[in-house]
């Protein structure tokens, strides 16, 4: 076996090893300031240039049109869950949820909550679920009937826990918002945000280190988020928050910084198409040794619907699971234990994950069949 060490974690996540060593010359000495990024005023031309920089490096990897606004907010994707309803829903028009894992559940759940603060003419109710069977699947596209009313779709385009996957970007009807939690597939493929109404990611999984959200809002998203019958707290307002470019109050400035070094490797390593295509020889790699494993490896999601960013599995027994748990760390893959909730195991493959820790993971996955197959399948 190969000596490669693999971070599978599902995040905070791995990160680009020159983006690393860059962070470690920024906590030392940030651009010669003599003092560290950690403790750089936002208020200073050095700052500035950062936060500037971030903002357009992101517009350059992944193609937000000119007039859509990019906002760094904290409290992760699960502030957002209430943000968006607060923000974009309309009186007498519905938000309307895609529910394809525990995030997209929570999701509908913290929305629900906001209502109280909305009145009784704001409503959320989800329109499709693969709760059912255990959420191996997301919608086909003709499943997915979004009502000529409502004020959004709102989906999440990568469930961690499932290991699912949109491979699609859903319609929606005209007057109502596209909404995407792609915190953790954002940056990892191309994506046409010209068809959203509003996007929004942590950035612990392809982004940079947990304590940023990226939030890109459409014209239309910040309309309605300026329009409020009641005005919003200006934290929680997207309009409130474009207006000042993030910087209503203290932003995250280590994270926004070294969010930065990360969209601009990626930038330098080909963008987004070479982004996706070594994403999708990993997931190959590890869904290859799966198909063949005569069903000593199961998948946890349908084929149609499989995670090129979360690979989830079982194996016959948990006893084995936890065999292979081991004996996967002492090889120096690590970070492969599934969500508490689920069991079973996932490997995270998140962009900075090098190709080569995938294979050594395959082979791993090979020798531990021929060790301990006694016939499954």
């Amino acid at each position: 076996m190969t000596a490669t060490i693999g971070n599978f974690n599902p995040g905070p996540a791995a990160l680009p090893r020159p983006v690393l060593e860059r962070i470690c010359e920024g906590l030392r000495d940030f651009e010669g300031t003599g003092i560290s990024i950690l403790e750089t005023s936002h208020r200073s031309p050095e700052y500035r240039r950062v936060h500037e920089g971030a903002i357009e490096a992101l517009r350059q990897l992944l193609g937000i049109p000119p007039d859509y606004a990019v906002l760094f907010m904290g409290g992760g994707a699960t502030l957002q869950f209430a943000l968006v309803a607060l923000n974009l829903l309309e009186p007498g028009r519905p938000g309307e949820y895609a529910i394809t894992g525990r995030w997209s559940q929570k999701a509908l759940q913290e929305a629900q909550k906001a209502l109280a603060l909305l009145g009784s003419d704001y409503a959320v109710r989800a329109i499709w679920s693969s709760e059912a069977t255990n959420f191996d699947r997301v919608p086909r596209p003709d499943e997915l009937s979004v009502s000529p009313e409502a004020s959004y779709l709102h989906y999440t385009s990568n469930n961690t826990i499932a290991g699912t996957q949109f491979h699609y970007i859903p319609e929606v009807p005209e007057g109502a918002l596209l909404v995407c939690d792609a915190s953790s597939d954002i940056a990892s493929r191309p994506l046409e945000v010209e068809r959203f109404g509003l996007i929004y990611a942590g950035a612990q999984k392809n982004l940079g280190p947990a304590g940023v959200t990226v939030v890109i809002a459409s014209p239309e998203a910040l309309e309605r988020s300026r329009a409020r019958a009641k005005p919003l707290p200006s934290l929680l307002s997207y309009e409130a928050i474009g207006a000042k470019n993030s910087l209503l109050n203290t932003p995250p400035v280590f994270a926004i910084y070294a969010l930065k070094l990360v969209v601009e490797h990626y930038l330098r390593e080909g963008g987004l198409p070479a982004l996706a295509e070594r994403n999708e020889r990993k997931a190959r790699l590890l869904y290859d040794v799966i198909d063949r494993s005569r069903g000593f490896y199961r998948g946890s999601a349908r084929p149609e619907s499989r995670s090129r960013m979360n690979v989830t599995f079982r194996l016959p027994s948990e006893e084995l699971e936890e065999r292979f748990l081991s004996e996967a760390e002492r090889e120096g893959l690590i970070g492969l234990r599934g969500h508490r909730s689920v069991g079973g195991l996932r490997a995270s493959l998140y962009n900075a994950v090098p190709l080569e820790a995938v294979r050594a993971l395959a082979e791993f996955m090979r020798e531990f069949q021929r060790r301990y197959d006694y016939g499954c399948g």
